[in-house]
């Protein structure tokens, strides 16, 4: 059976599988991807820590496959340089970001709904004009209560693909990872954050929660931008699968 097919038990495999088998398993999901959505196959690069871990997978698949980055007005300067940089290292990483005017604090007023302007639209935009068939991203179900229901290969939107090859990482892999491979990472998380988006929307904590600081202070705590949550595709309505 194609490994893409496969009905493995996830929550067991977090803690049985070791750092190596887990690293080949998320390659051999890659590799599989690969092979059946060649160009159609796209990383979405958030420049974070799992991001990277990623988007390093991928290329030691394919040097070929490529990547988007959704960025919005209110990134962190570090950011904002560490996605500068990526982008001179990787021009196949796209770029794209909502320049509209919304209401003043809209953050604070009504953060779905700045959230789904900013990451959410942009991330339909990147799925049509890249089309994109099969994207690739870094959820992982160890992070938050928010991503313990997801699984490795999913269809929420009828047509596209979303693959989550490092489903069953834990954080302590994630870094691992990062130092034996030498990938670089965004300079904030020296300063103790542990999950990164606007500078608005996070804060450090000491929440075992790793999401824990992201939209503190509302219902929205620990939650999602709504990227894997929504429709991503042209003219769908709902609310996804």
């Amino acid at each position: 059976m194609n490994i893409l097919e496969n009905k493995d038990d996830l929550k067991s495999l977090v803690e049985s599988l070791n750092f190596k088998e887990k690293v080949d398993r998320s390659l051999a999901l890659i590799e599989a991807a690969w092979q059946k959505f060649g160009d159609g196959l796209v990383v979405a690069n958030s420049v974070g820590k799992d991001s990277m871990v990623v988007w390093d997978l991928a290329k030691r698949v394919s040097p070929k496959i490529r990547g988007f980055i959704v960025t919005t007005r209110f990134q962190p300067k570090e950011t904002v340089e560490f996605m500068d940089q990526m982008v001179q290292k990787y021009p196949e990483l796209g770029i794209f970001q909502n320049d509209a005017e919304i209401p003043d604090q809209l953050y604070k007023t009504d953060p779905d709904r700045c959230c789904d302007l900013l990451k959410v639209e942009p991330t339909r935009w990147a799925v049509k004009e890249m089309a994109i068939k099969c994207w690739i991203t870094g959820l992982r179900c160890t992070e938050g209560r928010t991503r313990t229901e997801f699984h490795e290969v999913e269809e929420r939107d009828k047509g596209l693909v979303k693959l989550n090859p490092i489903l069953i990482w834990k954080e302590r892999e994630i870094w691992q990872y990062l130092a034996v491979y030498s990938v670089p990472v965004n300079p904030l998380y020296g300063q103790g954050y542990r999950s990164l988006d606007c500078l608005t929307c996070t804060r450090i904590t000491t929440d075992e929660n790793e999401r824990a600081g992201r939209w503190m202070g509302t219902s929205k705590c620990g939650g999602e931008c709504g990227i894997h949550t929504r429709p991503l595709t042209a003219g769908l309505k709902g609310d996804g699968i």
